[in-house]
């Protein structure tokens, strides 16, 4: 069964990479369907990032020192954050600032390192694509 869930995600991940490893679909928020990224926008990488569990932006920093989420690999890249249509971030959490809609203020649905200003990602996981 496991096979076929990676068959399956490699089948997905392929309607949403083009040919030159960009987006082909927009990017969009689970929750309220704003638009995050153009098509064509981001550019699809694999990197080990660690995200806190989905919530409102006022509940995401973390109160009693453990924080539960998920450890993600698949992000759509952004070295800009102008590039974005519709982002907001959060407090620096460390040298962290998440990345949350804008509009409905759900996340984080990415990440951005403050030691590197051209560093933003965005969770495939954590969002739609439309």
């Amino acid at each position: 069964m496991e096979n076929n869930q990676q068959g399956k995600e490699c089948a997905d991940r392929s309607d949403l990479v083009s040919e030159d490893g960009k987006n082909s679909k927009s990017i969009v928020c689970q929750r309220c369907g704003s638009k995050v990224l153009c098509p064509g926008a981001a550019v699809f990488a694999e990197k080990e990032l660690f995200l806190p569990s989905m919530r409102k932006k006022s509940n995401l920093s973390p109160k009693e020192g453990s924080v539960d989420g998920d450890t993600l690999t698949a992000h759509w890249f952004v070295d800009d954050m102008y590039t974005f249509e519709n982002v907001g971030f959060t407090k620096d959490v460390g040298k962290i600032k998440y990345l949350v809609c804008a509009d409905c203020e759900i996340g984080p649905i990415g990440w951005h390192c403050l030691d590197d200003k051209k560093s933003f990602f965005v969770a495939v996981e954590r969002v739609n694509h439309a």
